[in-house]
């Protein structure tokens, strides 16, 4: 058996044992809740946050909304996703490459619709100069969830690696539309529309 395979075999164990039975417990009375019409699905609080986002024009306040919105989307609803995720950014941080993918990979398999499987892979495939590979993964976040910042910042960075600014510049309109306040953002578009309209004077 693959370090690979063991490692999500171990998981499922833990899981079906009752090792692991607070989350698993937790995301069930959250869902049973949901269900009933007790608490928002996540789908809208996303909403409802990305509203919030668009129309706030406080800096350190769009950015706290931004982070919630980031940990909404960290959570995918499933503890063993979530444990092949954090191993994945461990093996990231340690520059694993190859072991990152694996977890990343095997995340997917497991929830295709789990939108930061797809981010994260797209990331480490940045990193590691993939960018077709990841535009791929990319192009798989943005079909799931349109307003992705972050995925859209990583269209911005790679149009720009590969010398197509007005697409760049087009990635970071679609950034700003979202996320309007992001003083990063601002400023590469800022710079990126003077590149453009210095080239064609």
């Amino acid at each position: 058996m693959s370090a690979m395979r063991f490692f999500v075999f171990l998981t499922l164990c833990l899981c079906l044992a009752g090792a692991l039975p607070a989350p698993v417990l937790a995301q069930s009375a959250q869902t049973a809740s949901a269900e009933a019409g007790a608490f928002p699905t996540q789908a809208q609080r996303l909403d409802s946050l990305f509203t919030e986002l668009k129309h706030e024009r406080d800096t350190d306040a769009a950015k706290g909304i931004a982070d919630r919105i980031r940990r909404e989307w960290q959570d995918s609803g499933s503890a063993t996703v979530n444990l092949l995720i954090q191993w994945a950014d461990k093996a990231m941080s340690e520059d694993n490459n190859a072991a990152a993918l694996d977890f990343l990979d095997e995340a997917i398999r497991l929830k295709p619709d789990y939108v930061e499987g797809w981010n994260q892979r797209a990331t480490l495939h940045f990193k590691m100069g993939n960018y077709r590979k990841s535009m791929s993964d990319i192009n798989q976040v943005l079909r799931i969830e349109p307003r992705h910042f972050g995925a859209l910042a990583g269209v911005a960075a790679i149009m720009t690696q590969t010398g197509r600014d007005e697409m760049a510049l087009k990635a970071w309109e679609r950034f700003l539309d979202v996320y309007p306040t992001e003083r990063q953002a601002q400023k590469e578009y800022g710079d990126l529309a003077e590149k453009l309209t210095g080239q064609r004077t």
